[in-house]
């Protein structure tokens, strides 16, 4: 008997799809082995997490070719193969960043070039198994010269041509975003964004909702540490190619404070009888202009914990507490709260 839940959803701007609230993110499924890795990881664990999350509903899965250097796409294609093509969920990928097979642990080069958009996405719908991609995003502005009204324009045309649904912009800046929206509408744009890093929510995500550019957020719960599981010992013990080892918000004195904003998170999880992740990517839903966040998951364990994100929303009671506690620890940067109904900023609004 089927346990799949009708979670909520939403339109992902104007490209015609309505989407779950929450999406997997398939990051860490890349495993090891290159430059951007979240340590080892086991594949039978990434389909069945991919699996579970299809199985209860959640209805988009978000991946790279970068990746594990085409591993993860490879690993949503075997998991995709399980399934009845009228269950497949929406497959959202990205280009933009490219590698050496002879040299994996470099760092992606950001590529901009229309010849190579154009072999990446071939690889990326052979490495998944299908014949068009949901959602096809621009990694990161590109780093070779190429402009990007030539690399946005690349991604336009590969619409035009019916090698992908819709376009989006992932990790550009409001002035990239309007430059963009200029040539051609921008389906989406995918930031970070937390209740650590909130810096979107001061220019990006209004900017898309008057715009009609569906957000899906990554990073919700801060890769980890707004989960309520992370703490001073494991940010220690992470291994040498696990790439947070070496980032600044799992060190001091950020990690402190990040982890002082898990703990208050704990409260408004246990009055809503969810978890703390939950609640973490639920704050970034209940900014007005973000369609979906995306939830990391390595195992179907995980995948249980997060569930409830995809139907918790916060009240302003809750939205407030968050903010006292953002002010109070003095975690990440950017506004604490979303502007109000009528779309103005509250006066404390920054921390």
């Amino acid at each position: 008997m089927s346990s799949k839940t009708s979670f909520p959803t939403r339109a992902l701007g104007r490209s015609g799809m309505d989407i779950t609230r929450i999406g997997l993110g398939a990051w860490a499924m890349g495993g090891n082995g290159w430059a951007v890795g979240w340590g080892p990881q086991d594949d039978s664990d990434s389909i069945a997490a991919i699996r579970l999350a299809v199985d209860r509903g959640i209805n988009w899965i978000d991946t790279a070719a970068v990746y594990g250097l085409g591993h993860s796409e490879e690993i949503v294609r075997r998991a995709l193969a399980q399934m009845a093509p009228d269950e497949r969920p929406y497959v959202f990928t990205k280009c933009g960043l490219t590698w050496s097979a002879e040299q994996p642990q470099a760092m992606p080069r950001r590529t901009g070039a229309p010849a190579s958009i154009r072999r990446e996405i071939e690889d990326s719908l052979r490495r998944l198994g299908v014949e068009r991609i949901d959602l096809y995003q621009m990694h990161w502005p590109a780093g070779d010269g190429t402009p990007l009204e030539t690399y946005w324009q690349e991604l336009l045309d590969l619409k035009q041509a019916g090698k992908v649904r819709a376009v989006g912009l992932s990790n550009h800046n409001l002035a990239q975003l309007q430059h963009a929206q200029f040539l051609g509408h921008v389906d989406t744009l995918q930031p970070p964004f937390s209740a650590i890093q909130r810096a979107a929510g001061s220019d990006l995500i209004p900017w898309c909702a008057a715009n009609g550019t569906g957000v899906i957020v990554y990073s919700p719960m801060q890769s980890g540490l707004l989960t309520g599981r992370f703490s001073v010992e494991r940010a220690q013990a992470l291994p040498e190619d696990d790439w947070r080892a070496r980032h600044a918000e799992f060190m001091p004195p950020n990690l402190e404070r990040n982890l002082a904003l898990a703990d208050a998170f704990k409260p408004i999880a246990e009055q809503h009888g969810t978890t703390v992740a939950a609640v973490a990517a639920a704050w970034t839903l209940a900014w007005p202009g973000v369609t979906g966040a995306i939830v990391g998951a390595r195992s179907a364990a995980q995948v249980n914990g997060l569930l409830g994100a995809a139907e918790l929303e916060l009240d302003a009671d809750d939205m407030q507490a968050i903010a006292d506690a953002i002010e109070l620890t003095g975690a990440g940067a950017g506004p604490l709260r979303p502007p109000d109904e009528n779309g103005s900023l509250p006066a404390n609004l920054f921390a």
